[in-house]
């Protein structure tokens, strides 16, 4: 019976492949430039989930038909794309490259934040405001201009982090407007930032990732990022 059960979950393992490798082939070949980070079968039979470009969207086994969801378990009444989501979108935490953001400690800096932030995003601009009003907390700044919405945000990425303190060269600029001498004979990290959020899937400004590994896109109150603090381990 083992050996039964073993040859059963191999014969089942190769036919999802073969599904993914099918319906991978034809998003490719009609949506071009789709990129399709991973593809997993759902509860319902020959539906398969398809979470690509950072949303989930669900195919039939030949990808000839597709639907947006959310997908709901009547039963539980529980979102399952939202709860798929929520996973494939967990960051590793642990993984981050925090030699390369701007650290600043507000009190003992215990609790642990990230966020990655363009200096010319007025919803930066906005949540910058809202971070100085956490306590006890260190928060990590990963420079990600979007130069192609913010022309020049770019050189005053790098200013900033090629500054004598660029922990005060930071919100000198976010919330005074300060913008330091540009930078010269200065190695920054904006490179290595914009990969990491290419990986990461991340496309906008401002993001800001929990040391859970949970994240939200957006500018939000600090008394939201409070309660989500509040909660972590």
């Amino acid at each position: 019976m083992k050996r039964i059960a073993i040859l059963l979950s191999l014969v089942i393992a190769n036919t999802v492949h073969a599904d993914d490798d099918t319906i991978r082939k034809t998003l490719a070949e009609r949506f071009p430039g789709v990129v399709i980070q991973s593809i997993s079968p759902t509860p319902v039979s020959g539906l398969f989930e398809v979470y690509a470009n950072n949303a989930i969207i669900y195919v039939d086994k030949q990808a000839d038909y597709m639907l947006p969801g959310p997908l709901k378990d009547t039963r539980t009444k529980t979102n399952l794309t939202q709860k798929s989501l929520e996973a494939l979108q967990t960051i590793d935490f642990a993984s981050l490259p925090l030699d390369k953001a701007i650290l600043i400690r507000h009190g003992k800096g215990e609790r642990k934040l990230v966020v990655l932030s363009d200096p010319d995003c007025p919803y930066c601009q906005a949540l910058e405001k809202e971070l100085v009003k956490l306590d006890n907390v260190s928060i990590y700044t990963f420079l990600y201009p979007l130069e192609d919405i913010h022309p020049g945000a770019t050189a005053k990425a790098d200013a900033i982090w090629c500054a004598p303190d660029r922990a005060a060269a930071w919100p000198a600029y976010m919330l005074e407007g300060k913008l330091p001498a540009p930078a010269t004979q200065c190695a920054t990290p904006v490179k290595d930032i914009d990969k990491l959020a290419t990986q990461l899937g991340i496309q906008g400004t401002p993001a800001i990732i929990f040391s859970n590994g949970k994240r939200i896109e957006g500018s939000i109150p600090a008394t939201e990022i409070e309660k989500r603090l509040a909660v972590l381990p």
